[in-house]
């Protein structure tokens, strides 16, 4: 068979195993935590997989460093070039650091600040663009051509999903080990990597497990398409305070997974993820951003009912921006002196 640039390994369990393999000494095993507070307010059962924890405060690590270390040698002298707002940076400034081979970002002018600023202290050259109109991905292919270098696609790369597809693993096991059956798996979703290499992974083990994808408001590009049974675009290319969940268009190779698997949509208000900023501050003493908080903001705001239910859902990163932290946090203390 005869692989694309975007697709360096088959999407199987298998290949998440062998992911799995490759990230330890460098990824963390991060926690199923546990919270009654959060089961009061749902009256059911809820565990959350706490991946703002992970190295470089997100899930993204996993993927980014399963992907570059599948580049044959002679390719990785000339390096590679990634698009994101921030935590997929990140993750490939990381592992192009730890692997030896240099890494361009192109990221848009709005990312926060202190998610650019990372990027360049791991050693990454930052390109800006403006996402409202320039094409990220045609500047970052402009790139690779200068350079002779390998783009890293976000989330539609088999060995970024694959990559994705340990934190389904662990969860898998996790829940083993504590005697827990998942009815819900709730996911922060933006492009579908995440959300597919965790779908992924649960198909033999949890098969009856139900997958949500969780989305902010107009940015909902997944629910729509999973409702349509095709693939749809967002009308909005910015204009939310979840930046790590903001894409064009769910990427085909999660899709066909989510698809196969009848995942399904759920979507929250930018005010729904501050909230559950800020409850994941005061009640879970995790530092969350908005885009991360979706999956909880669902839990929280009633999107879905889990009374009597168990549900596991991800906090994705925890790279959040000082002023919208500060702002998350005042917002919801108004909202609980005033009630």
């Amino acid at each position: 068979m005869v692989l694309d640039v975007s697709s360096p390994v088959e999407l199987s369990v298998s290949e998440i195993e062998k992911a799995r393999t490759r990230l330890q000494g460098y990824a963390s095993l991060t926690p199923l935590l546990h919270f009654p507070v959060l089961d009061e307010h749902v009256n059911g059962r809820v565990f959350i997989k706490a991946e703002n924890l992970q190295r470089t405060g997100s899930f993204k690590f996993r993927g980014a460093f399963n992907r570059l270390s599948l580049m044959p040698k002679e390719r990785r002298a000339a390096g590679v070039v990634g698009c994101s707002s921030g935590n997929h940076a990140q993750g490939v400034a990381a592992a192009a650091k730890i692997l030896g081979f240099p890494a361009v970002i192109v990221m848009p002018r709005d990312a926060p600040k202190l998610k650019v600023e990372r990027t360049k202290a791991l050693g990454a050259k930052v390109v800006l663009y403006d996402r409202e109109s320039e094409d990220r991905e045609a500047i970052a292919h402009s790139i690779c051509a200068e350079r002779g270098a390998t783009f890293i696609h976000p989330y539609n790369d088999s060995g970024v999903i694959v990559g994705q597809g340990t934190v389904g693993l662990e969860i898998a096991e996790q829940c083993e080990t504590l005697g827990v059956v998942p009815d819900v798996l709730i996911s922060c979703t933006g492009g579908g990597g995440l959300t597919s290499g965790i779908a992924l992974a649960l198909e033999d083990r949890l098969p009856e497990c139900q997958i949500y994808t969780a989305e902010p408001a107009q940015f909902d590009d997944y629910a729509r398409s999973l409702q349509a049974g095709k693939r749809v675009r967002n009308a909005a290319l910015g204009g939310s305070v979840c930046d790590a969940v903001l894409t064009e268009m769910p990427g085909d190779k999660g899709f066909s997974i989510l698809n196969r698997r009848k995942a399904k949509g759920l979507v929250v208000t930018d005010q729904n993820a501050l909230d559950a900023v800020a409850f994941a501050y005061f009640e879970l003493k995790l530092v969350v951003e908005p885009g991360a908080a979706v999956a909880l903001a669902a839990v929280l705001s009633g999107a879905i009912d889990l009374a009597g239910r168990t549900a596991v859902l991800t906090i994705s990163g925890g790279n959040v921006d000082p002023a919208v932290f500060e702002t998350a946090l005042k917002l919801y203390a108004a909202e609980v002196a005033s009630a």
